[in-house]
């Protein structure tokens, strides 16, 4: 059974940084792709990035391109957001999200591709 962490939420001004760290357990990380998802009070929940198993490929929601980066390391079964210029439209509860990989290019960006979900972290972006 993966289980998932998620660690470095908090409040941020606007135009700040912060970094999302996740940590797995109980499977083979570098057997995982893995994504974070966000929602945001009163709206769908979205992939806001997603990698590979072997961090090769990587997708990004249009709204964070050029701000956000995902990047994974497979010998500390981490993976982490780091989200720069942040802005008040970015503040949602930011959740990490794995699944078996069934390649090695396998970068899921729907939420019903992902089995297995952390319990979520808050982002604040004040203005």
């Amino acid at each position: 059974q993966v289980q998932l962490a998620e660690s470095g939420g908090g409040l941020v001004q606007a135009g700040g940084s912060l970094r999302l760290s996740c940590a797995a357990s109980g499977f083979t990380f570098s057997n995982l792709a893995m994504g974070w998802f966000r929602q945001a009070p009163g709206k769908e929940r979205e992939c806001v990035a997603a990698i590979s198993r072997r961090g090769d490929n990587a997708f990004y929601a249009d709204s964070v391109k050029g701000r956000f980066t995902i990047a994974r390391d497979n010998a500390k079964n981490m993976v982490y957001l780091q989200m720069n210029s942040l802005k008040p439209e970015d503040t949602a509860v930011y959740y990490c999200a794995a699944d078996i990989a069934t390649s090695s290019y396998y970068t899921p960006r729907r939420g019903t591709e992902y089995d297995y979900w952390g319990q979520g972290t808050q982002v604040t972006v004040s203005s």
